[in-house]
């Protein structure tokens, strides 16, 4: 009996806004005191009215501009019933049977796989606050009740853990790319659910089994992998999938079960009544941000540069990068024609290592494309590169022992801090060739 798995994935994005989704407590994922940003509004006290943040508006509308979603002209928004500890109202302002966006795509594109995943619905809520355990004793902190999440649902249109996976990381790409969430899974910027189902048809769907709080790549991958082969042995054992919720045992690698799957009448969703419906002005719109679609600029960087897939996903990991690299490429061939192999191998080699050996965004470093270009950086003068060279060996032992040792990476970190000292102004090539001979001496 050949088997179909049927996966879809629930996201929660923690957006980027200063001050939460109701409220103008400060969103500050970095504060370490508990209960500080709060206020009669976030923790639900009786008599306060909750006003939705333009900002957080304008953040889901973009979202929705990339998916290619129609817009609900107004929006609903929605009380959604639950009991949890750190849920100080007890019930959720979410949106139900209006959400802002529905029926979108998102197009997923690597060497061997492209693909369209619809996007059924997003929607704004607001997240839940926090629990601390301490022993036998669970604290409850505050600070991110209230926070403004989108939430975004797709069709079950993945196949494979592996698939899934790719979604969420060309995902990641695009909610930085908008400006919207560093969308950090290590921070709880972005958390996963998924909805496991297997079916002997391939059109068709089996008993959907949901695995909560995946909060990493590997996580989702792991527990979707898990998940498709435990149901596979239920059904050639002749038994039912049960329908139900299940956690993610990150340690024994593991799904278990947490309770029988809750159905929207559980929730008792009714409009929210402290909230007028949600209509888009013309003057909204306006402030949308619009980016091209991150899977045709991948194939466009591809042909028009002669990169590989690798290079480009390198390079497009940050909308700054690949707007530095596209912009350097242009001016150059503005200057010189099209033959820029040296620019791009010093960009892909010197640029993105010292990013990645230092584990900083372009911001950080202090230089330009016009950096990159000036006639300036084309100082060829040996003697003036070598003694560069011994300051900047002399500054860095630690990177020098590294390299000593067999690290071959640090040599990168060399050149990035060559590069960074000089402006972009010394040849790389040269360079590179002088760097070799003085760590060679000091091998000897």
């Amino acid at each position: 009996m050949k088997l179909f798995p049927k996966i879809g994935l629930e996201i929660h994005v923690e957006l980027s806004t200063k001050t939460k989704l109701f409220c103008d407590c400060p969103n500050n994922p970095e504060e370490t005191h508990p209960n500080v940003n709060i206020c009669e509004i976030c923790t639900g006290q009786p008599g306060v009215l909750p006003v939705v943040n333009k900002q957080a508006v304008i953040y889901i509308l973009s979202l929705a501009e990339a998916f290619k979603m129609k817009i609900n002209n107004p929006s609903i928004f929605a009380r959604k019933h639950y009991f949890y500890p750190d849920l100080p109202k007890n019930y959720q302002i979410s949106q139900y049977e209006k959400p802002v966006a529905v029926d979108g795509y998102f197009e997923i594109y690597r060497e061997n796989l492209e693909k369209k995943i619809r996007i059924r619905r997003i929607h704004l809520e607001e997240d839940a606050g926090r629990l601390i355990h301490l022993g036998d004793v669970s604290l409850v902190d505050f600070n991110r009740a209230g926070v403004p999440l989108i939430e975004i649902v797709t069709e079950p249109d993945f196949s494979s853990g592996e698939e899934a996976t790719l979604f969420a990381e060309e995902l990641i790409i695009l909610l930085r790319s908008l400006g919207i969430s560093q969308a950090n899974p290590e921070k709880g910027e972005i958390r996963f659910e998924a909805n496991v189902s297997l079916s002997e048809k391939e059109d068709q769907l089996g008993t959907k089994v949901e695995v909560k709080n995946l909060n990493s790549l590997r996580s989702l991958s792991e527990a979707i992998r898990f998940e498709i082969e435990r149901q596979k042995q239920i059904i050639f054992s002749g038994e039912k999938v049960l329908q139900e919720t299940r956690g993610w045992d990150e340690n024994k690698k593991r799904t278990f079960p947490q309770r029988t799957k809750e159905e929207a009448e559980d929730y008792r969703y009714f409009p929210e009544p402290d909230l007028p419906p949600l209509f888009i002005d013309e003057e909204i719109k306006k402030l949308i941000v619009r980016i091209e679609d991150i899977a045709q600029r991948k194939k466009r960087m591809i042909q028009e540069y002669q990169l590989s897939f690798k290079e480009v996903q390198a390079i497009i990991r940050e909308k700054i990068l690949a707007d530095f690299f596209e912009e350097a490429i242009s001016e150059f061939r503005n200057l010189h024609g099209k033959n820029e192999t040296l620019l791009k191998n010093y960009f892909l080699n010197d640029i993105l290592g010292l990013l990645n050996e230092e584990k900083k965004s372009l911001k950080d470093l202090d230089f330009s494309p016009e950096d990159l270009l000036s006639q300036k950086r084309k100082i060829t003068d040996e003697s003036y590169i070598r003694r560069l060279i011994l300051e900047v060996l002399e500054e860095n032992k630690k990177a020098v022992t590294d390299y000593l040792q067999g690290k071959e990476s640090a040599f990168e970190f060399l050149i990035g801090a060559l590069m960074r000292k000089s402006q972009g102004q010394i040849d790389p090539d040269i360079t590179r060739n002088i760097l070799k001979e003085e760590l060679s001496k000091l091998k000897s």
